[in-house]
């Protein structure tokens, strides 16, 4: 009896616990990039009464006889599917179609940091950064040579180019690439966002802004790599990837969750009336 009373306190506590989660995807069903979580569950230890025995001459086997002792939350794991791709129009909004994931720097702290969230801008001093300030890391130089901070500038020009020439508009291909337009009618490549991988992005924490920490842990590819290469995907300007929140889904797991709540408290209300018909078997 009391068995079953400590049971129907885990289904409480873990369901709570996947009410949570699906809370949270609703509430980012309009966040860019945004991955929705997953609550899987297990059956707890159970009690042995009797072990079991294989059959040996003329007698036969023994099965076992265990009580559970309710439910425990294995993991809540991230769904990396791809979001569908809304477009944009806007030059420094990218959207990933297919694996991989953009790396940003925090300037201040130094630490690295991979998003799917590609609602980028460029600040005063021409480097291409999230809403939050970390700067999108790739290519950094004309030659393709030196990693660092992606900047949209003349820097790099070609010598054949006016001294004197600025810049009057840039353009980033699927490749990732960063096209830079001269006034003297001159185009070079100024340098190239880069993509990276994980073998378990299951290891990669939420830090909130829409980015993951924890590359190391999550195992990364030795270095970023090319979009379209690598078994990673491509880049669209001008568009970006939408939460991949299944509204139809997380509604109907919103009523089985809170039916199976109610079937715990149902339990513990059950249990409870027992208990108070064996107290008072004396009176």
């Amino acid at each position: 009896m009391l068995r079953s009373l400590y049971s129907a306190i885990s289904g409480l506590q873990n369901f709570q616990e996947r009410l949570d989660v699906i809370g949270n995807n609703i509430a980012n069903v309009n966040t860019t990039g945004f991955k929705s979580g997953r609550v899987d569950l297990a059956d707890s230890f159970s009690q042995t009464l009797r072990a079991s025995s294989g059959s040996s001459g003329g007698s036969s086997g023994i099965a076992s006889i265990q009580v559970g002792t309710g439910v425990v939350t294995t993991a809540i794991k991230n769904i990396y599917t791809q979001g569908a791709l809304a477009r944009t129009g806007a030059g420094t909004d990218l959207a990933i179609a297919g694996n991989g994931f953009f790396v940003v720097r925090d300037t201040v702290s130094d630490v690295e940091y991979a998003t799917r969230a590609g609602d980028f801008r460029v600040d005063d001093t021409g480097f291409l950064i999230t809403n939050t300030g970390q700067r999108v890391q790739g290519w950094s130089d004309a030659t393709l040579t030196a990693y660092g901070d992606i900047q949209i500038d003349t820097a790099g020009m070609p010598a054949t180019s006016d001294p004197a020439a600025t810049m009057t508009s840039f353009a980033i291909d699927d490749q990732g690439r960063l096209n830079v337009n001269l006034s003297d009618g001159t185009q070079f490549v100024r340098g190239q966002i880069l993509l990276q991988n994980f073998n378990d992005p299951q290891a990669l924490m939420k830090e909130g802004n829409n980015l993951y920490s924890g590359l190391g842990s999550a195992g990364a590819l030795a270095a970023p790599a090319a979009p379209g290469t690598s078994g990673l995907g491509k880049i669209y300007s001008g568009a970006l990837e939408l939460s991949n929140v299944d509204l139809a889904s997380e509604f109907t797991n919103l009523i089985t969750t809170q039916r199976a709540y109610q079937a715990n408290a149902r339990i513990i209300t059950t249990s409870d009336e027992m208990l108070q018909e064996l107290v008072n078997l004396k009176r």
